[in-house]
């Protein structure tokens, strides 16, 4: 299935049910998520339900925060969560805990599941994820038996080449118990960044106009070459790697970047600073000068989220206002601003918005989804799309009755092992993320006193079992080296990871976790494997110099 055909099924990335709902589902499967640390708010809801005897399932190879409160810690290694889904899919089939009903009256395409993980016995799971056979079969009944059971998932769940296949894997899982279109159900991803949905909302993708509608489709393409009067491009556009690789190339000559920072964000950093170094011309677009923008020819100084109004729409759907407090410092601006004055002076017309509410406005014209969605509306609460017209009250959760494409399309989906696994060259597999002192590449928190304090830089977690066979201590800086590069940063020697696996958070500019990680790419998504690649400890770092 196409990534389209998957959103036509389940939405488009987002939730599928809203956040308030997961203080009453029954049992939570939370994997590939550090919620706790990550999504503090949503980590609430789900203590909420444990409060209320919910059993909470964590599956993290890491003894991540949430892990001391679970009924069960699967610690799957990564890039094995394929095996360990279709694990738990061929328990509940041998022992009849299936929704029968809600598989035969709201899905198609069961019989193909069902031949596909008939060979994922708790047996050769175990021997693919490391997760012990009974561990396995009772976390099966426990998902199957709840009355309500909701997925939460995360990056560690995308961030491989098999991300899409992972994230399938979730939908035949929910659909197999019948855990969708319910309340306190559903399939729900937590997103990496506060805007990250409104951004796909938007149209932020290569492939897709607002409101995900296919740019290779002359229906769509007509609607907003007439709302736009100007000529589209048929063609879908270029993922954030394809501009990478083909500024490398020098195939690429200008990028404008708002908002983001490769420099620190993007895997196998030495072919990111090639490439940029290679552009013609790089525009940044950003609230502070951050290692990317360094490299720029133009830095364009936006406004913060608390010198604008607009809206957000969050990982749940929910679409909410943000409220001006300061006028914009220096010779800052809304990004809309910016955007508007930049496309007058390349002599458009079409730029001409007095407010955020006017651009809301034209965007409930085009998009179905965000139809009855206006500034009045949105009040305190917001609205959860898709909101059709102006007197739909919004969705708190989708799939109510039926799927988008109708009946709910069930998926084989087989293991494939990550793209760069442990050798005898390089014995470790690398996984990353992030800590709860920081967030993304430290833009605005490795700014902040206090938290800085907390966690000054880097390092990277090892066990003990580890530890010893290395020769390295709790406390010393050490060399890691993957294929693509090497960072000094200092051990710490605990049984919060699996042996075999290293943890590095990837916040710091000066031990850059990915200097080591590996561009290679999810062939639909295109996302690259940040969860998992090879690495060794090449020795102790050499010492300071005078």
């Amino acid at each position: 299935m196409t990534v389209a055909g998957l959103a036509a099924t389940f939405g488009s990335g987002a939730m599928t049910n809203s956040v308030r709902e997961i203080e009453d589902a029954d049992c939570i499967l939370v994997i590939g998520s550090n919620t706790m640390e990550q999504h503090p708010l949503v980590a609430r809801y789900v203590m909420r339900a444990k409060e209320k005897n919910a059993k909470l399932i964590v599956a993290d190879i890491r003894h991540v925060p949430m892990a001391r409160f679970a009924d069960l810690h699967l610690r799957h290694r990564p890039g094995t969560d394929v095996a360990l889904i279709n694990g738990l899919m061929h328990v509940i089939l041998a022992e009849g805990l299936e929704n029968k009903k809600f598989v035969a009256e709201r899905t198609e395409g069961f019989e193909a599941v069902k031949s596909a993980v008939e060979s994922y016995t708790p047996e050769l799971v175990e021997g693919i994820t490391g997760v012990p056979r009974d561990r396995l079969v009772e976390a099966a009944r426990m998902f199957a038996r709840a009355g309500a059971s909701s997925i939460v998932y995360a990056m560690g769940i995308t961030q491989h080449t098999t991300g899409t296949d992972n994230v399938k894997s979730l939908a035949n899982l929910a659909m197999l118990t019948g855990n969708v279109g319910r309340p306190s159900t559903g399939v729900n991803p937590l997103r990496g960044q506060n805007n990250v949905q409104g951004a796909c909302d938007m149209g932020a993708l290569p492939v897709v106009y607002p409101g995900y509608q296919p740019v290779a489709d002359e229906a769509n393409r007509k609607k907003f070459q007439e709302a736009w009067h100007t000529e589209l491009n048929p063609k879908p556009g270029l993922t954030m790697m394809d501009m990478t690789d083909l500024a490398a190339q020098g195939k690429l000559k200008a990028l404008y970047v708002m908002g983001e920072n490769p420099m620190l964000a993007d895997p196998d950093l030495s072919h990111v600073r090639t490439a940029l170094g290679r552009l013609e011309f790089l525009v940044v677009q950003d609230i502070f000068l951050t290692e990317t923008a360094e490299l720029a020819d133009v830095v364009l100084p936006a406004a913060s989220f608390a010198e604008k109004d607009g809206t957000y729409s969050s990982t749940e759907r929910r679409v909410q206002r943000s409220y001006k407090a300061i006028e914009p410092v220096g010779e800052s601006k809304a990004d809309w601003r910016i955007l508007c004055e930049l496309a007058r002076a390349a002599g458009s017309k079409e730029f001409e918005y007095e407010s955020p509410a006017q651009i809301m406005d034209e965007i409930a014209r085009l998009t179905p989804s965000y139809g009855g969605i206006s500034y009045d509306r949105l009040g305190l609460e917001g609205l959860h799309w898709p909101c059709p017209n102006k007197d739909h009250p919004g969705t708190p959760y989708l799939h109510k009755d039926k799927f988008s494409r109708g009946k709910g399309q069930f998926l084989p989906i087989q293991f494939k092992p990550a793209a760069e696994l442990p050798d005898d060259e390089y014995p470790l597999l690398l996984t990353t993320g992030r800590t709860g002192f920081h967030f993304h590449t430290g833009t605005m928190t490795r700014r902040t006193a206090i938290l800085n304090r907390e966690a000054p830089t880097g390092w990277i977690e090892l066990s003990p079992h580890d530890a010893e066979r290395s020769g390295v201590k709790h406390g010393d800086t050490v060399v890691l080296e993957s294929r693509r590069g090497r960072v000094s940063v200092t051990a710490r020697v605990t049984d919060k990871t699996g042996d075999g696996v290293v943890f590095m958070p990837f916040h710091f500019a000066e031990c850059a976790a990915n200097v080591l990680t590996n561009a290679a790419l999810d062939p639909i998504a295109k996302i690259p494997e940040y969860k998992v690649c090879a690495c060794r400890l090449a020795g102790p770092a050499a010492p300071p110099h005078d």
